[in-house]
Formats: C-alpha cells, sequence, structure tokens
C-alpha cells in the first residue's frame, strides 16, 4: 500500500504541471487582459510602457510562466490586480466558507441520496421508485440559478423564515460560539440545499443503478437461499459491493462541489472563493484565476487518490502491491 501510494503521488507530479501549462496557456490566450481595467485612451506612450512593466506583462510568456510556477511550488500565489495585495491573504478567508458550504452540501447529498437509492433498487418498478426517479430527474434537470431565486423568494422573501444573503447577520451578537455557529449554519440553509439538489438526485441514480446491477449476482441469491435476514443481504452483501461506483463519483465530485459553488456564492452573497473566482474573471485578475483553479486541480488529483485507496476499503478483492 506504501509502495503504491508514493507511485501515484509521485504520478500526480507531471500531471499537476501539465495542468497547470494548460491552465497559464488558457488565460495566456483569452481575450482581453488586466490592462483593460487601467488603460486610458490618452495616456502616453510612456505610461503605457510602465503599465505593462507594472503587471509584468513585458517578459515572454515562458519567462512568465516559469516565475509564477516556481513561486507557487513555494507557496508565493503572487499579488491580486484588483486587490492590490498577496493572493494568498485574499483566499485564505474565504476558503473556510467554501469548504463549510461545499461539505454541508455533500453530507447531505450522501444523508439523503444514498437511502433513497437503495429504497427505489429495493423496490424497484414501485410506486416509491417511480416517485423517487421522478425527484431525481427534477433535481439534475432544474438549473441551480433558478432553484436558488425561488427558494430565496419563497423562504426569504414571502415567509421570512431564512436571510436573503451572507453568512452571518451583522447586527447579531451571539453571546456565546455555539450560537454564532448555529446563526452560521441557519444562513447556509438556503445555500446548502441548492447546492446538494443536484448532488442529491446524481448518488441517488449511482446507487439505484449499482444496487441493481449486484443484487440480481448469484452470491446475492445464494446469501437469500441460506436464510439471511433481508437487511442483511442488503447492506452488508449488496451495498458493500455496490459502494465502487459510488467511490467513484465521490472521488470526482468534491471538487465539483467547491467550483460549483461560484453561482450559488453570488447569488446567496456569501463570502466565498466561488465569488471571488467571478470578480477575478471580470477584472482579469489572472493571479487570482490561476491560484483558484491551480487550488481546484490539486484537489482533485487528491480526491481521486483517496478515491482509489477507499476501493481496497469496500471491497476486499482490491489489492494495491
Amino acid at each position: 500500500m506504501r509502495a503504491y501510494i508514493i507511485r501515484r503521488l509521485l504520478q500526480m507530479i507531471p500531471v499537476f504541471l501539465g495542468i497547470l501549462i494548460l491552465l497559464f496557456l488558457i488565460v495566456e490566450l483569452s481575450p482581453g487582459g488586466p490592462m483593460g481595467n487601467y488603460m486610458d485612451p490618452r495616456m502616453r506612450p510612456a505610461q503605457r510602457e510602465d503599465l505593462i512593466e507594472r503587471f509584468g506583462l513585458n517578459e515572454p510568456p515562458l519567462t512568465r510562466f516559469f516565475k509564477w510556477s516556481t513561486n507557487l511550488l513555494k507557496g508565493d500565489l503572487g499579488q491580486s490586480i484588483k486587490h492590490q495585495k498577496p493572493v494568498v491573504e485574499v483566499l485564505t478567508p474565504l476558503v473556510g466558507p467554501t469548504l463549510r458550504l461545499g461539505f454541508l452540501s455533500l453530507f447531505l447529498s450522501l444523508l439523503i441520496g444514498i437511502p433513497t437509492g437503495i429504497v427505489s433498487a429495493t423496490k424497484q418498478y414501485s410506486a416509491a421508485d417511480y416517485s423517487l426517479t421522478v425527484f431525481s430527474l427534477i433535481g439534475l434537470s432544474m438549473p441551480v440559478f433558478f432553484f436558488a431565486l425561488l427558494l430565496l423568494f419563497i423562504f426569504a422573501v414571502n415567509l421570512q423564515w431564512f436571510p436573503l444573503y451572507g453568512i452571518r447577520d451583522p447586527l447579531y451578537q451571539a453571546p456565546n460560539a455555539f450560537m454564532s455557529v448555529m446563526n452560521m449554519l441557519w444562513h447556509l440553509v438556503l445555500p446548502t440545499v441548492v447546492l446538494g439538489l443536484a448532488s442529491t438526485a446524481t448518488f441517488m441514480r449511482y446507487t439505484r443503478s449499482s444496487m441493481l446491477e449486484v443484487i440480481k449476482s448469484d452470491y446475492i441469491r445464494t446469501a437469500r437461499a441460506k436464510g439471511l435476514k433481508e437487511k442483511v443481504v442488503i447492506y452488508r452483501h449488496t451495498f458493500r459491493n455496490a459502494m465502487i461506483p459510488i467511490i467513484t463519483l465521490l472521488g470526482l465530485w468534491i471538487p465539483t462541489l467547491l467550483s460549483g459553488a461560484v453561482i450559488t456564492e453570488s447569488i446567496f452573497g456569501l463570502p466565498g472563493l466561488g465569488r471571488v473566482a467571478v470578480e477575478a474573471v471580470l477584472y482579469r485578475d489572472y493571479p487570482v484565476v490561476l491560484s483558484i483553479n491551480a487550488m481546484l486541480a490539486l484537489l482533485t488529483l487528491i480526491s481521486t487518490l483517496i478515491a482509489d485507496l477507499l476501493y481496497a476499503a469496500a471491497d476486499p478483492r482490491i489489492k494495491y502491491d
């Protein structure tokens, strides 16, 4: 196992380097640039040259990529063009809110999606199966922005059960840390439901299809013929062998949740990486854009490695030598 982990970590190095090259090329070839927000038609040529030098665009692209990638490996993400301070200082306070929203949404998706997928598979072609199938299709097809605005209109504007925006009430003075956390969670209820809806439907469909494939196997019929209880057959034998596709989806879905928070955070006014990413694209703040995408790429590589390791835990037949 240790040799496999070391080998995978070494394989991740060229893959991550290739991703960095692609990210830099996409940003380099995209139209416009950071100078567009500062350029004045009445500028003199000397002022234009000073502006180009200020943004470091006077050097060849290869030199700029080498400097950026070298500094990135050292932990230096560069200087934000919009905020006029290091990118680390811009992103550090925003990682926490985005992670909280992402993992709360993932927890909600797993809590609802997997049990409903099991019920849908064990009661195939029943009324419950058809109802859950309709629910999953609605969750997969409904646009995130529409669902977010719909929840805001119903529960924040009309019923006034939840706040409209923000992660905390600025006027609320929490008497203790517990009430402060509860106030934050109260603000995250609607964003969590919005971000977790599509994930819930996806996990439900994957669980259902995987369970149906395993439940028809010979060893499941043998377990039932031996007189085992139905719950033991379903949860100990069927579900455990059906977990491989779910683990694969889980490994790929964690980065998707964080990157998918862009729309959700923008609509609900949450201070997170999603909103900063949108602002960075609009302002052509390339150091922030590159840093966020590099973080998501690294998280994707790590998530796939963890998923591979979980395969062995779910299925003892899988060995990593």
